[in-house]
């Protein structure tokens, strides 16, 4: 994202199960302590237990000792797309080309706090609660969750 001349960068963690977005955070740079961010939101919110697997691309940050630490004091398995192959990452790389169409290509925005504002409104109000999926059975993520949830109580 553009603002001013100045690029914002979004990490974002999607629960494959559900596609909800789990965890997000927006910077002017892309570093580790940005997806860091991204991650420990996704665990402030999920009931991580060892052995889940978290997929990225192989972008330095998700490469680096730092993230690469974190995961395996969590217990968590790392899993990367094999190089120069978008396929490996595919949900990820449709919710950043529907972020694009719903909401970056139709906004100017003039302020970090506008992109950021944005950027809440779509992944927590919009995307998470009523944006409907195919690949859901046409429910929202959240929805999708609370049908699933209600059916093993």
């Amino acid at each position: 994202m553009d603002v001013d001349g100045e690029w914002m960068h979004l990490a974002v963690i999607l629960d494959l199960f559900s596609r909800q977005i789990v965890g997000w955070a927006v910077d002017e740079t892309m570093t580790t302590e940005l997806i860091l961010e991204a991650f420990n939101m996704a665990v402030a919110r999920r009931n991580v237990t060892p052995g889940l697997i978290l997929h990225s691309d192989r972008g330095v940050q998700y490469r680096s000792g730092e993230y690469q630490q974190v995961l395996q004091e969590q217990e968590i398995t790392p899993s990367m797309s094999r190089k120069g192959n978008c396929w490996d990452n595919a949900v990820m790389e449709s919710f950043f080309s529907r972020l694009k169409v719903e909401l970056i290509y139709a906004e100017e925005y003039t302020s970090r706090s506008a992109v950021y504002s944005g950027l809440f409104e779509y992944i927590e109000v919009f995307y998470n609660r009523i944006r409907r999926h195919s690949s859901l059975g046409y429910k929202s993520p959240a929805q999708f969750e609370e049908n699933y949830y209600a059916q093993c109580a």
